[in-house]
């Protein structure tokens, strides 16, 4: 019997994206995170689960990739395309500066991996042994282990479910950063959505830093 789904979670390696899941595997789940060297804004993660063996394309779109190869406009039609496809569920967490600022950057990124990954499977993973894959640098491991749970390095260049995390995280926040320059203008923040830009420095001297920026990040 094959199994029917896999759930990913990004940074998942080329070996683990060809390795066969376990047959009771119904989804492989991708999980993946922006924002982590941002001056301001929230840190993003999104989990992403998709049927074991489904393949995701869009001829139209091109190859999926990493969201960090995809023009901001081919990012949103992804996410558009990924957000209604049957099949695909996803959930999108964030940790705000005030909370990075407080955690640190690396402990902020997994809380927000564990939220998300609860948004997604809210009833726990038991029935459906999913193959979880994250991206390098974040963890599972809030409460005790999660069974299926991998870390993988770069796992955003060859996995489609991390891939796919990686976009709808990145669009999630960029939408928010959007938002936010409505709130606070004379940022840029719809420019360069936080980072550390010589603009965005730049304003920074001389406007003073916003309740949306990071703190222990502006030295």
């Amino acid at each position: 019997m094959k199994p029917r789904y896999i759930i990913g979670i990004d940074e998942v390696g080329r070996t683990a994206s060809k390795r066969r899941a376990s047959p009771r595997t119904k989804y492989i789940i991708g999980i993946d995170e922006v924002g982590r060297g941002c001056l301001a804004g929230p840190v993003a993660v999104a989990a992403v689960a998709v049927p074991a063996g489904m393949r995701i394309r869009n001829p139209r779109l091109g190859k999926l990739r990493d969201s960090k190869r995809l023009s901001p406009a081919k990012r949103r039609e992804w996410a558009r395309f990924l957000t209604k496809k049957e099949g695909v569920r996803h959930a999108v967490a964030r940790v705000y500066p005030k909370g990075i600022d407080r955690l640190n950057i690396s402990r902020a990124a997994n809380r927000a991996a564990w939220r998300a990954f609860l948004r997604l499977c809210p009833d726990g993973t038991a029935e459906s042994h999913p193959e979880i894959l994250l991206d390098g640098g974040l963890y599972l491991k809030r409460k005790g282990h999660v069974p299926g749970a991998r870390t993988i390095v770069r796992g955003d260049e060859a996995v489609p479910a991390i891939q796919m995390a990686s976009i709808l995280a990145k669009v999630s926040r960029d939408g928010f950063m959007v938002k936010m320059a409505r709130r606070y203008p004379g940022y840029g923040f719809d420019v360069h959505k936080g980072y550390a830009t010589r603009s965005h420095r730049e304003a920074l001297r001389k406007l003073g830093p916003t309740p949306i920026h990071r703190l222990t990040f502006l030295g």
